[in-house]
């Protein structure tokens, strides 16, 4: 690996341009990690991002660690942070994350968080649904989600950090926090009141079984706040599916649901008739993009303030690398 490091130093493509490697976790983070450098393409550089180049196809986030002795100006590695952003030192491995001079890492927990950031939400329904017609609040509801479910996400991080999945195993977690409906009535009151008692509930059987850390997480709740966590965004820094499957994918499926039945009441209340009313909504069905689909291709989570620190960060090793 670096021999081909050496051979591949001040690659040079045929227009002149230096040409960075960029390796990722897994194909499924290779298009987030594009979107983001094509801000940095430039007459001098470009970037190839890619899985880890190994015989065997071994990926993931320790794949890419072991890669961090390769790592140069001209081979920069990008990974999930995981919760090893918000431990700030306090695993081996969150120490050796933030050490790492050419190592990026998401800041959230995933990029998964970056795609279900709530101001974009409802462009992605207005995407899939051709219907731009504001029926839900998603940054109001995910502020007051993210509220209920933060002394449920301090317990499961905190045992996360202590690595002992017995305090609080993801799958419980998982089971806590997830939304197995959405009234989209009230912008969603009557779900978080549903999820406020189950959130309670867990806490409740936390405290009582693992009273010897009730202390200890009430000081890691100060570390989160160091750290940029407000119970107001915890969402960004949950487990990254389970946002994703568990709790925006229900929210999206519940709008767009309703925005393609106005969408379709409009059609067939409108003045058109027989043939031309049937070619009409057969149009509009046909003009539909899968939701999911959507929301994989979202990239306008750019306004983040995590986001900005990872631009930052990006930035700043080209600028020393002579590549900006």
């Amino acid at each position: 690996m670096a021999e081909a490091h050496d051979r591949n130093a001040h690659r040079v493509e045929r227009d002149g341009r230096r040409r960075v490697e960029v390796f990722v976790e897994g194909y499924d983070d290779v298009a987030f990690w594009r979107g983001i450098f094509d801000d940095f393409e430039s007459p001098r550089v470009t970037f190839e991002v890619a899985v880890p180049p190994r015989p065997d196809l071994a990926k993931g986030k320790r794949v890419v660690m072991e890669m961090l002795p390769e790592a140069s100006p001209e081979r920069l590695l990008c990974v999930d942070s995981d919760f090893d952003y918000l431990f700030n030192g306090a695993t081996p491995q969150s120490k050796r994350l933030l050490s790492a001079e050419y190592l990026f890492h998401t800041y959230t927990y995933a990029s998964e968080n970056y795609l279900c950031y709530a101001p974009s939400l409802h462009t992605v329904c207005t995407r899939a649904t051709k219907n731009d017609r504001h029926i839900f609040d998603f940054e109001r509801f995910l502020e007051e989600y993210s509220r209920i479910v933060f002394p449920a996400f301090a317990w499961y991080a905190y045992s996360a950090m202590l690595g002992d999945e017995h305090v609080y195993k993801l799958i419980d977690f998982k089971n806590t926090v997830r939304l197995n409906y959405l009234e989209i009535e009230n912008n969603g009151t009557g779900t978080l009141r549903w999820l406020k008692g189950n959130v309670e509930k867990r806490l409740r059987s936390l405290a009582t079984h693992h009273e010897k850390h009730v202390a200890g997480v009430e000081e890691f709740k100060l570390r989160l706040d160091g750290q940029g966590v407000e119970p107001e965004n915890t969402y960004l820094f949950m487990h990254g599916h389970t946002l994703l499957d568990n709790v925006v994918m229900p929210m999206l499926s519940a709008v767009c649901d309703r925005l393609k039945v106005l969408a379709g009441d409009y059609i067939t209340n409108s003045a058109q008739r027989g043939v031309a009313l049937g070619n009409e909504l057969s149009n509009y069905r046909n003009s539909l993009l899968n939701v999911r689909d959507t929301l994989i291709y979202n990239e306008d989570y750019k306004d983040c303030f995590l986001y900005k620190r990872l631009h930052n960060d990006i930035r700043k090793v080209l600028e020393e690398a002579g590549l900006r």
